[in-house]
């Protein structure tokens, strides 16, 4: 799987939310970096990946209950 860089619609509002998810995504193998930006109004994340899916980037906001949905990538 290629390395790519993936962005995401969520519902992370705050940094509270942030915290909440940042553990599992510090810790799954294939994410090398992130960062959320709180203060778009999508909430966007960003994600650089390195051998991960963009449906699992997904499954793991959704399992610390919030939701993500993918955005294009603008070039």
């Amino acid at each position: 799987m290629e390395d790519k860089n993936f962005q995401f619609k969520t519902n992370l509002n705050c940094t509270s939310c942030v915290a909440k998810v940042e553990s599992e995504l510090n810790n799954t193998d294939g994410i090398s970096e992130w960062n959320v930006d709180v203060a778009n109004s999508n909430k966007t994340l960003t994600v650089k990946a390195e051998g991960i899916s963009e449906e699992e980037v997904i499954n793991i906001i959704k399992k610390k209950g919030f939701h993500a949905e993918p955005l294009p990538i603008k070039a």
